[in-house]
């Protein structure tokens, strides 16, 4: 990790990270709420006051998840009974939907998020994806008619007063390629802190890590186990012959062995599991490392990505293709 990373732990031993522009601290490990196909509030609610007990302080939502309400009630609930003191020891993510990514509709998306969650500011506020699509309509997959063409500097610029009002302490992107982050540096007056990607063994991204260190923008993992179970995802990460014969030397499960892993590449990491045991070992990789030789085997893996994007591409445009919409990093 870079000079950002807290050398010391928190009392709950999940490292920290230390956002430029803001100063705020992001848990390296977070949670995310994301669940697919979608499962019932109180389910959610429960999963997150488990993991709130557990030690996590990291948490992932976003407007188009459905998870932001009961993300809210059951940070009023850890508070009432005493797991937290108060909402100031979380890490609140929360992100843009497409429908709301124009200039004019950022700062009332973001009201409405806190709204949800019963908060007055959020840690860190990304945009979704570099696409925008009809207002007003709030539904997924969208239609390949309702596509629009992000007006890059305006939306930016609304993040930012958000940050500037205090609503958000943080902000930054997701699905963003270098190129596309590039465009936002180009006029940014607040650089994105953070770029929420795909990001496992089999899907590196070593392009994008490259260029998010030279610039100080934290890479965070979604998927980093491959999300089995959702509708995009696959078991091919946990199915891994190399990283099972990893795991079984060091006496690790493949889930631990692709945390560890992506940690030690300086990167943060959402995990997402409502299973109270899967959880718990989720978080044990902090008292261990990986060898030289082991990096080095999962660094060879053959890559390909799994999230293709396939649900943001129209022949309307904006990204008639995967290659425009990545930039050729596919």
């Amino acid at each position: 990790m870079d000079g950002c990373l807290e050398a010391s732990l928190s009392p709950l031993s999940i490292p920290e990270y230390v956002l430029g522009c803001s100063g705020r601290r992001m848990p390296l490990l977070g949670f995310g709420t994301a669940a697919s196909p979608p499962v019932g509030s109180q389910l959610t609610k429960t999963a997150i006051l488990q993991a709130i007990e557990l030690g996590y302080r990291h948490f992932d939502t976003a407007s188009l998840y459905g998870t932001e309400q009961p993300l809210g009630e059951a940070i009023l609930e850890a508070i009432a009974v005493g797991l937290i003191k108060s909402r100031d020891e979380l890490f609140i993510t929360s992100k843009l939907w497409c429908s709301d990514a124009h200039g004019e509709l950022v700062l009332p998306a973001l009201q409405r998020s806190l709204k949800n969650l019963r908060l007055e500011y959020l840690d860190l506020y990304l945009i979704h994806w570099p696409v925008s699509s009809k207002p007003g309509i709030y539904e997924f997959p969208i239609k390949r008619e309702d596509f629009l063409a992000m007006d890059f500097k305006a939306v930016w610029k609304a993040m930012e007063d958000c940050q500037r009002l205090g609503l958000t302490k943080s902000i930054g992107v997701s699905n963003f390629s270098c190129k596309k982050l590039g465009d936002i540096l180009a006029f940014a007056k607040i650089p994105p802190a953070v770029n929420q990607v795909e990001l496992n063994p089999l899907w590196q991204q070593k392009k994008l890590r490259e260029f998010c260190k030279a610039n100080g923008i934290l890479l965070t993992a979604y998927a980093p186990l491959g999300a089995q179970g959702t509708i995009w995802g696959s078991n091919r990460v946990l199915e891994c012959e190399l990283l099972k014969e990893i795991a079984k030397q060091k006496g690790k499960t493949v889930a631990q062995i692709c945390l560890r892993w992506a940690y030690e590449q300086g990167i943060s990491i959402l995990v997402k599991s409502f299973n109270k045991d899967r959880m718990k070992s989720n978080l044990e990789i902090f008292n261990w490392s990986l060898s030289q030789e082991d990096v080095k085997k999962i660094n060879d893996i053959p890559q390909s990505r799994l999230c293709s994007g396939q649900d943001y591409i129209s022949k309307y445009g904006p990204f008639n293709t995967t290659q425009e919409l990545w930039d050729g990093e596919i």
